[in-house]
This record gives structure tokens, C-alpha cells and sequence, in this order.
């Protein structure tokens, strides 16, 4: 029964109780008249699907979206500030939800930003632009090298890595149903495939972690007989080996006791309602020679399908020579996701998450530049990943030299996340970081999923308009020219002066 018919119903009943007890006992008619109207708000709160708090905290959950309709409407485009100063801004939220619900994402009274400000940047239009309907309106990306056998047709944006463990099961089905709906990729994340990830039916990154978790022996270490089962499944489109994520490179990942379920620990392989803290290094490898070693094994166990890893810059002249030994011995791997310092996770020490990393932009022009100068760069596909909210975010990046996107933070507000920052406790009150069965029922699989499918291609579709309005027609003709930098209050520079172009 749907909500709306269930709120009539009761109404109904709840109207003719009043009317027995007028008739029979008049004192107790006023205690209803105020007592009514709550219990009916409260049916209807538990039984809607769109709403994830005022499912989980029926009446109380509304004094959210009182304080929201309260607030003047220009706040959203206040700066708020955390205590370290880094800047989140609202209307980042806003337009995530509203691409998200499907409803208007325009703005009214011009750009909401001091764009005299340093740090203020914009894109190069043209004043011949492009008709949006005549391009392409689900850009795609080919994955896969020479030595792959099952190349990868990518959407240029994803869902970025984030487990099972770390995220609820509700979570998982949606974003994974999502990506199905909007034929897009979902990355696993280092917490191994589990059967949520699979019962949609989409498109899969499976990511190998330090843990090898879902293809670990007893003793922690990799096993290439459950690797190469899990490898084949057909869900599995490619496969990540995770060296090091933005938010806390050089650490092992964390997953605190009180999410480490029964069924989680067998999915991982590992011992239930313990703190589960991954390796900071590999041990199926010691030295770059070893990774490219290891990427062809997970090549050939897999049938050949597209092999690449992961990593956050930090010492150049390791990717240095991660690159000599791609040329000595003749293994590449098919792609390289560069990961952002200002990446997020669940969980991290505060002095990782906050100093330990090279930026997004820093480090992704630095790795596509070094493949150009090893002459790399024709077989290997960057993907980048680090706070990428919008189509400005996506153009970018991709301007910068990067092939296609991945995001977490947006994907998970499309699913209803509040910014709670209570993802490290197992009490999120949205459903989306806890593996509280309570809290995670309020998340609606097929409604948060439609969502997720929608931002994805609302946000497609805006790039496609950015690039028509630059006067190109496909992605890969962006360039660091397109994008400018305010560096003072009288000058701005493209990117091609901020990160210069290798020249061969």
C-alpha cells in the first residue's frame, strides 16, 4: 500500500474514533484533536520512501526541514568554514539535490562567488559555441592496452571506491543499482565484492587493497585461486590495485569493530567485531619491478580484462620509477587512478587526512605529463578522483589530463548523505555509512538509486553543455588553455601557464 493511501486510511479511522469518543466521552475529545494529527504525521513519515530521516525519526525528523524553510534561502550560497579553514560550500549540496531529485538546477542573481578573488576560476567559452544536440550525450572512455583482451567502454564520470563495511547494504544496492540504471561503473572499494554488489547487476571496479580482502589466504596474504574466481564473475568489468588513497596515503584502511558484522568479516575473510586495519604496504610485491610482475598475474587470472592501480603522489621519483620499469619490463598497467590529498573516507587519523597527500590537480597534471615523457601515456587511461562535485569540477580535471572521473562525496549525498560526520561511529542517520539494520532500513533502495542513476546524468549533460559552450565536440579535445586561474586581484592565467604542458 502506498503512503498516500495508508495516510488516507488512517485519516479515515482517525475520524471516526474522534467521532465514537464526541459521542461517548467528550473529555477525551480534545486530547485527541491534538494527539490525532501527530500520529497521523508519524504513519506518514515511517511509510514514505523519499526521506530518509523522517523514516528513521518520524516527527522528530521533520524539525530538520523546519530549521531548512526557516533559514533565508540566500544562505546556501554562503561560505561556511570547518575549523581548519577549508572551505565547503553549500550550494555544492543544493545543486547535488536538485540534479539528484531531478528539479530545477538553475540560479537566479548571477555567480555567487568574488570572482576578483584569488583562487577564482572560470572556463574559456567560445563565441561560436556548439548546438548540445549535436553531441555526444554519454561521452565514453576505452579502457584497456595492448595486452588486454577485455577492453572497457567507461562513462567519464563513476562511483568512486567505497566498501561494503564502510557504506550500509542499502547503500551499496543503490549506488550499484544506480550505475546499472545510468550505465556507469562502481568501484568496490578495498572491502571485497560482496553479494550487494552484485544483485543489481551493474558494472564493477573491483579494488585490490593491501588486505586482499575477498582474495586473501589465512594468513593475510593474496591468493590467486579466489582471485581469479572472483575476478571472472561478469559483473567485473575491471580490476584496481589500491597502493594508496588521498585521505590517508602511507595508512592502512580502517574499519572500526562495531561495523565488522558476522557477514561482513566473511566477505573479507576476517575475524568478526574486531577492528579491522589493513597493511599500509603490499606484500605480494616489494619494488616497482614487482607491481608490473603483479599486474600481469592479475591480468591472466582475470582472462585479461583492464588491470591498473591506484595511488596519491607523494615522492615523484617513485612514479618515476614506476614508469623506467613499465620500459625494462615491457608491462603496462591499462589505466592509473590519481587520487587527490583532499580525497575523504570513513575514517582517518586528522593529520592524514588534513597534511599527508599532493592535491588532485597537482598530482594528476604531474603523472600525465610523466606518461607523456616516457611516451606512456597512448596506452595507459587516467582516471581522477579527489572532491569532484560538478561538470566545471569534471571539465577540469579532464583538461588537466585525465581521461574520466570518479566521485564518492557527491554519489553519496545523491543518496540522502547529510554531512552527519558521523561516519566512523555506525550511527549515520541517513543509512548510508552504518551497518545499524535500524538506521540503514530508512534509505529506500529503488528511490535512492533512481537518484543516483539522475545526478550522473544531469551532471553528463551539463559537461556536454560546458563543452558546446567552449566550442568543442568531445571530451579529449579539453585543454589546460580552457581553464583559468585568478592569481590576483588584476590577473588570470589558463592552466597551461599553472602546470605547463610536456613538450616532446
Amino acid at each position: 500500500m502506498k503512503a498516500k493511501e495508508v495516510f488516507v486510511a488512517a485519516s479515515i479511522i482517525s475520524l471516526m474514533i474522534i467521532g465514537v469518543v464526541y459521542i461517548f466521552w467528550k473529555p477525551m475529545l480534545w486530547s485527541l484533536v491534538l494527539i490525532g494529527p501527530m500520529i497521523l504525521m508519524g504513519i506518514s513519515d515511517l511509510t514514505q520512501k523519499k526521506h530518509s530521516i523522517k523514516r528513521n525519526f518520524p516527527l522528530v525528523g521533520r524539525m530538520r526541514y523546519l530549521l531548512e524553510d526557516f533559514r533565508p534561502e540566500i544562505m546556501q550560497y554562503f561560505v561556511e568554514t570547518d575549523t581548519e579553514g577549508a572551505p565547503i560550500n553549500r550550494i555544492y549540496r543544493s545543486l547535488i539535490y536538485q540534479r539528484a531529485k531531478n528539479t530545477n538546477d538553475t540560479t537566479p542573481f548571477g555567480t555567487k562567488y568574488d570572482v576578483y578573488e584569488s583562487g577564482y576560476e572560470c572556463m574559456v567559452h567560445s563565441i561560436y559555441p556548439k548546438h548540445v544536440k549535436d553531441l555526444d550525450h554519454d561521452p565514453r572512455i576505452l579502457v584497456g592496452g595492448p595486452d588486454c583482451k577485455k577492453p572497457y567502454s567507461a562513462s567519464i564520470l563513476n562511483v568512486s571506491a567505497m566498501s561494503f563495511g564502510s557504506l550500509s547494504q542499502n547503500a551499496i544496492l543503490a549506488l550499484n543499482k544506480g550505475a546499472k540504471l545510468g550505465n556507469f561503473a562502481h568501484n568496490t572499494g578495498e572491502g571485497g565484492i560482496s553479494p550487494y554488489h552484485l544483485e543489481p547487476g551493474g558494472d564493477l571496479i573491483w579494488q585490490v587493497g593491501t588486505g586482499y580482502f575477498g582474495c586473501r589466504d589465512e594468513n593475510g596474504n593474496f591468493n590467486p585461486e579466489t582471485f581469479a574466481q572472483q575476478s571472472q564473475l561478469e559483473n567485473v568489468k575491471m580490476i584496481e590495485i589500491k597502493l594508496s588513497q588521498g585521505a590517508k596515503p602511507g595508512h592502512g584502511g580502517i574499519l572500526p569493530a562495531a561495523k565488522n558484522t558476522k557477514e561482513i568479516a566473511e566477505i573479507r575473510h576476517v575475524e568478526p567485531f574486531q577492528d579491522v586495519l589493513s597493511p599500509p604496504y603490499h606484500t605480494a610485491f616489494k619494488d616497482s619491478k614487482g607491481l608490473m610482475k603483479f599486474i600481469k598475474q592479475l591480468r591472466e587470472l582475470s582472462g585479461g580484462k583492464p588491470i591498473g592501480f591506484k595511488l596519491c603522489i607523494g615522492e615523484k621519483s617513485e612514479f618515476y620509477d614506476i614508469c623506467q620499469a613499465m620500459i625494462k619490463t615491457g608491462i603496462k598497467p591499462d589505466f592509473i587512478t590519481v587520487d587527490g590529498g583532499e580525497g575523504g573516507t570513513g575514517a582517518a587519523p586528522v593529520e592524514f587526512s588534513n597534511s599527508m597527500g599532493m592535491p588532485l590537480r597537482d598530482g594528476l597534471a604531474f603523472v600525465s605529463d610523466t606518461l607523456k615523457e616516457f611516451q606512456l601515456k597512448q596506452d595507459i587511461k587516467i582516471i581522477a578522483s579527489g572532491k569532484i562535485f560538478t561538470s566545471f569540477h569534471l571539465a577540469r580535471t579532464l583538461a588537466l589530463g585525465a581521461d574520466l572521473c570518479n566521485c564518492a562525496r557527491a554519489m553519496m549525498m545523491a543518496l540522502g548523505c547529510i554531512q552527519a560526520l558521523e561516519c566512523n561511529t555506525n550511527t549515520c542517520p541517513v543509512g548510508v555509512a552504518t551497518q545499524d539494520k535500524r538506521l540503514m532500513k530508512g534509505l529506500d533502495v529503488g528511490n535512492k538509486s533512481v537518484r543516483v542513476a539522475s545526478f550522473h546524468k544531469n551532471t553528463v549533460h551539463s559537461f556536454v553543455d560546458l563543452l558546446a559552450a567552449t566550442g568543442l565536440t568531445s571530451a579529449d579535445q579539453l585543454q589546460r588553455k580552457h581553464i583559468l586561474h585568478r592569481v590576483g586581484p588584476n590577473k588570470m592565467v589558463p592552466y597551461s601557464e599553472l602546470y605547463p604542458d610536456f613538450q616532446a
